[in-house]
């Protein structure tokens, strides 16, 4: 019987240096173009497609691994290259991870190539979840979905806010209140095929960071999608609602299902940034001279460095514990995935502003990328759960109390 062991097996070793090739070759050197041109880089995601690296075939490997680090392994290198060019390949990730929380075997078979598209042409998912009076409040969703008997269709009204690749999407996952006396028991995750009336964006958001991702609102005005589009099945969401109704336990909300098994791929996109800030401003504090010497030579620079480095692994190894309990089936007792995001996202932006300062006024500028990375690590203390939800989380599971 093996003993334990940190050391990675041979095809996630692989998998790693070939990530990372792609990231170093082909995102590093487009990545200030498309972060300028605030547009989804496009090209990259066509060069990702076609060496496999973006596709479901990817994805499901990643999945496949029984260890469960090969995705946040892979994560971690893609934002190592670039954050927004990054979120542009994984974004269609959280909507696949939404139909494979909710969804039946069939409808991942048939859904989730469409996400993905084919090598000659690529296509974007979204994962329409927060909306403009509803982000961490999953409870308070207004959008609507209402079955329609005559014709077997689910009629779906509302307005979706802050969703990557929304509007620009092939596929678009959405959650829906079927049955508002529930509350948040009372939603459902539905898909909404190509070229679906009634879909509509008006475009772009711009935003601090993450610029080359396309992030917007969604509007959905009467949205008929057929009755199969339901995850898990018509007969399976009644199940639960009648047990919700009954007061019984009825079983994982579909935004909050989704959020659960993605929280540390978020956090291994943090660690990802952040070691590329911590990667840079080490070389620059090797090859940077005041005062005579060379600046790692002081003991404040040497310092944040040291200490960058201890927080970045630190955050990666929690990242890979919640990675492993979620392929394992292992319960967060703890809320270990919050605590992953939360930890790994706190770190990010805390390892930017320190590689900011440690290049003092050429950091501030765009001649270098650690202000794009700054920019960039933000949002991982935003969405997917703010901070403070994450806290919320990790307290209740240690406390055993409802904590508000």
């Amino acid at each position: 019987m093996g003993g334990f062991s940190l050391e990675l097996n041979e095809d996630q070793t692989d998998l790693r240096d070939w990530v990372h090739g792609f990231a170093r070759d082909v995102i590093r050197p487009a990545a200030s173009e498309w972060d300028e041109r605030e547009e989804t880089p496009w090209p990259v995601i066509q060069e990702a497609a076609k060496i496999g690296l973006y596709g479901f075939e990817a994805l499901a490997t990643w999945f496949a691994d029984p260890i469960g680090l090969s995705l946040p392994i892979a994560t971690e290198e893609l934002f190592w290259g670039d954050a927004g060019i990054a979120l542009s390949l994984m974004g269609t990730g959280l909507a696949v991870a939404g139909i494979f929380a909710g969804g039946e075997p069939e409808q991942l078979a048939e859904w989730v190539p469409e996400c993905f598209g084919d090598e000659s042409d690529p296509k974007l998912a979204a994962f329409c979840a927060s909306e403009p009076q509803a982000g961490s409040d999953v409870a308070g969703y207004r959008t609507r979905a209402r079955y329609d008997e005559a014709t077997d269709e689910w009629v779906i009204n509302g307005q979706k806010a802050w969703a990557t690749n929304g509007g620009i999407a092939n596929v678009h996952v959405v959650t829906a209140v079927v049955d508002p006396a529930l509350g948040a028991r009372g939603q459902a995750g539905f898909i909404v095929p190509p070229g679906t009336p009634g879909v509509s964006s008006p475009g772009k958001i711009k935003k601090h960071g993450m610029r080359a991702s396309h992030t917007a609102d969604v509007f959905f005005d009467d949205v008929r999608v057929p009755g199969r589009c339901v995850l898990g099945g018509r007969e399976r969401l009644e199940a639960r609602l009648a047990r919700a109704r009954e007061g019984q336990r009825a079983g994982g909300q579909a935004a909050m299902a989704t959020f659960e098994t993605t929280r540390p791929t978020v956090g291994a996109m943090a660690v990802g940034v952040a070691r590329a800030a911590y990667d840079y401003a080490l070389d620059y504090a090797k090859d940077r001279e005041a005062f005579g010497r060379k600046i790692i030579e002081n003991q404040s620079i040497a310092f944040d460095l040291a200490n960058m480095k201890m927080e970045i692994d630190a955050s990666r190894l929690l990242v890979w514990r919640a990675a492993w309990m979620g392929r394992n089936n292992v319960p967060f007792t703890a809320g270990e995935g919050s605590m992953s995001k939360l930890k790994a996202s706190e770190v990010s932006v805390w390892a930017t502003e320190r590689a900011i300062h440690i290049l003092g006024g050429a950091g501030y500028t765009r001649e270098h990328p650690v202000e794009r990375m700054h920019r960039d690590a933000k949002i991982f203390t935003i969405f997917e759960g703010t901070s403070e939800i994450q806290r919320l989380v990790v307290s209740r599971a240690i406390s055993g109390l409802q904590i508000r």
